[in-house]
């Protein structure tokens, strides 16, 4: 379209107001050559399926002035798309707005003020006098000097041109309400309110099949204008009762062929809907309107017999503004680019809740006696690449210890869900079975390697090089913690006075690095007395992309060192993560963990140091015996107990080296036991012969103890083993 005219004025204002002669034609608005459907025609009918008829009589160009208070000065708003909008001079230009658009329209009116570069081309929505709404193209201005102020050129966009803008502006986000919620506003053009209902596994994320009439569950996805309703009328949120389901399920696939309906007039609504109480729930309210009902639908998967129907919508106007057969293909065009948009976001939601669903599987669930822990996950929103390989897990091992675990996987989604799930699992499974965290990340990188490999990695487009990971050790009895690091931040530690530090370990590449040196991880130890906070995070906490990642962990060390002994922990990593995580919608998931450790009482602990001699078993049952007493141990679980030391000190002495340490640790009505060496045998329980005299040992172990194992120490071995008492 040419918006110029022959002269050439002075100002935005005037080369915009003199380019309306261009556009408003001599004699006035002229009729459209569709004209309604017949009395004696179909009160529901689809299009003719014809040419849509030219909507010629839509004039399209005005114009407001704006002082620098954004009030209006001057308007030309005279085409006939405009009638009802009222620019009278002294107004404020935000009155023309609906109220939820207001703010960031203002923003955008004095950016203009301020810096002079116009904002061209924005889909917009204007208030009519009659409470309808206007939609429209608009471009802001700046005046040209001498004057001051801006000029707001307005377009009330022709049907075609609305469809093709629409179209390109619908599903730039993956998340179903704000797609619905654009497809809504873009319908407004067509009519005077608009909504949208999606099937209800849609928002869920199931998988959706193939509906029948009978089984469709609707829920309001979206609903336009945002005003005040009547009293039981559908708004966002709601589920349509089953008897409306079904009437809208007709709509959609009446004839087994998803096509659009028209109910032309309040009447025939009435009787199609039959109940006063859905009268009221789904017809806008009491004055005369009629209905175009549009359905959602996608190409169902090979092999299946028809369409899937993801969801109708509806737009209703006055009855004397017929809807015309090029109007309908209209709309259903533009519905049916947004369907696929629609399904993409429900595809996208899906894997958003299933991997949202593992990460909060492997979050800690409680602590115990000597520990306690506290955890806050926040994901990524719904719109962005999904939701990240974050995670943070806490979990008992053998010896009354701790394993503290933190994460987090290359990449979002599916992919990085899977590697996540089996790097935490693998973690827990190693670290269970006696090892170190140094060789627990040796394993880890190997895990990760093999995962980008060609048929498990890079084939299904994804790679996990580049995860980091941070394993800590909390041993309650000599209030000690042993810690690994792979490219992981930093943990930071409090202590019972109130100072804080972080516990940076020798830097050490990601899992996966293979470009770097290949280097033993490094265990670092350091004490934790009782009452000491151990802090552990993923970046998303403290990246900031104003500041450097040193300044974000500076201002999480002030945060945790304000948490007191007495806090609840749960409710002192919400404040943490509510100061500290992005106001705005998170591209990254936040993920925090907080350790309290309380330590386990000298008196439920004992420890002995004794040299590797014959007699060595029966000293230790000597020392052992009083303990046991004290603690109340009945006769026969004391006798089990012994039985039990004794048999490991002397499988100890007969098959190690060096001193042997004796540790006995009560836990409620659980002993633990555990004898440690300097050997590297690993004692294995294996069936003997009738006749053989030794090899009995690990079996009177194991017939008498819930659980017995072996954990590797930086100076050898220790078995453990468990009894009740």
């Amino acid at each position: 379209m040419n918006a110029t005219s022959s002269s050439s004025p002075a100002s935005p204002f005037d080369m915009v107001s003199g380019a309306l002669a261009d556009y408003i034609p001599r004699g006035g608005t002229t009729q459209a050559a569709g004209r309604a459907a017949a009395p004696d025609e179909d009160d529901a009918r689809p299009p003719a399926g014809g040419v849509g008829e030219s909507d010629d009589r839509e004039q399209i160009l005005g114009a407001v002035n704006l002082d620098r208070d954004l009030r209006i000065t001057s308007g030309n708003v005279d085409a006939a798309p405009f009638a009802g909008v009222d620019v009278a001079p002294g107004a404020a230009f935000a009155d023309l707005l609906p109220p939820a658009d207001v703010p960031t329209v203002t923003r955008r009116l004095q950016r203009v003020l301020d810096t002079g570069e116009a904002h061209v081309a924005r889909v917009q929505r204007l208030r009519r006098n009659d409470g309808t709404e206007l939609v429209v193209s608009m471009s802001i201005l700046p005046a040209a000097t001498p004057q001051e102020g801006l000029t707001v050129s307005l377009i009330a966009m022709a049907k075609r041109l609305h469809l093709y803008a629409s179209a390109a502006m619908i599903g730039t986000s993956l998340d179903i309400g704000e797609t619905a919620q654009s497809l809504a506003q873009s319908l407004l053009a067509w009519g005077d309110v608009a909504a949208v209902d999606l099937d209800y596994a849609v928002w869920t994320g199931e998988a959706v099949t193939e509906q029948v009439q009978e089984r469709i569950r609707l829920r309001r996805a979206a609903l336009v204008p945002d005003r005040g309703w009547p009293e039981g009328y559908l708004t966002p949120g709601d589920n349509l009762p089953p008897e409306a389901s079904r009437l809208l399920a007709g709509a959609v696939t009446r004839d087994d062929v998803p096509q659009a309906i028209v109910l032309r007039d309040r009447d025939t609504i009435e009787r199609a809907l039959g109940d006063p109480r859905l009268v009221r729930a789904l017809v806008p309210g009491h004055q005369p309107v009629s209905v175009a009902c549009i359905p959602l639908i996608v190409e169902g998967p090979p092999g299946s017999s028809g369409p899937i129907v993801l969801g109708v919508t509806e737009v209703w106007r006055r009855p004397e503004c017929p809807f015309l057969d090029g109007e309908l293909l209209d709309l259903q065009e533009l519905v049916a680019k947004t369907a696929r948009h629609v399904d993409l976001a429900r595809q996208h939601q899906r894997e958003h809740a299933q991997v949202l669903a593992l990460q909060r599987r492997l979050l800690p669930r409680v602590g115990s006696d000597t520990i306690e822990v506290a955890s806050v996950y926040e994901p990524t929103t719904p719109d962005s690449a999904g939701v990240g390989g974050d995670w943070v897990n806490s979990f008992p091992l053998p010896g009354d210890r701790t394993a503290l675990v933190v994460g987090d996987v290359v990449g979002h989604g599916l992919g990085a869900a899977a590697a996540m799930g089996q790097l935490s699992m693998e973690a827990r499974a190693l670290l269970s079975a006696g090892l170190g965290p140094g060789e627990v990340l040796e394993r880890l990188d190997e895990t990760v390697t093999l995962l980008d490999d060609t048929d498990a990695g890079l084939a299904a487009g994804y790679s996990a090089l580049g995860s980091t990971c941070c394993i800590a050790v909390y041993d309650p009895v000599d209030h000690r913690v042993v810690m690994s690091n792979a490219g992981h931040l930093p943990p930071v530690l409090v202590h019972p006075d109130g100072s804080a530090k972080t516990v940076a370990a020798q830097p050490h590449p990601a899992l996966g690095a293979e470009f770097a040196v290949r280097e033993p991880f490094e265990v670092h130890e350091f004490a934790a007395p009782p009452g000491s906070l151990l802090v552990l995070y993923t970046d998303g906490l403290v990246e900031d992309p104003a500041a450097s990642i040193d300044d974000g962990i500076g201002r999480l060390t002030d945060v945790v060192r304000e948490v007191h002994p007495w806090d609840d922990l749960s409710q002192a990593a919400r404040r943490v993560v509510t100061r500290l995580a992005p106001q705005e919608p998170l591209r990254d998931d936040v993920t925090l963990l907080l350790a309290r450790m309380a330590g386990r009482r000298g008196r439920d602990t004992a420890t002995w140091q004794l040299s590797a001699r014959d007699d060595t078993a029966a000293r230790a049952r000597a020392l052992a015996s009083p303990v046991l007493r004290r603690w109340h141990t009945g006769g026969q679980a004391r006798d089990g107990a012994l039985l039990v030391i004794s048999e490991l000190v002397t499988n100890a002495v007969q098959f190690g080296t060096g001193p042997v340490t004796v540790r006995l640790v009560r836990a409620g009505s659980r002993l633990s036991c555990e004898v440690g060496d300097t050997s590297n045998g690993r004692p294995r329980l294996h069936r003997g012969e009738p006749l053989d005299d030794h090899g009995r040992g690990l079996h009177v172990v194991h017939k008498l103890t819930t659980r017995w194992g072996v954990r590797w120490t930086e100076t050898g071995k220790a078995v453990w083993a468990e009894l009740e008492i």
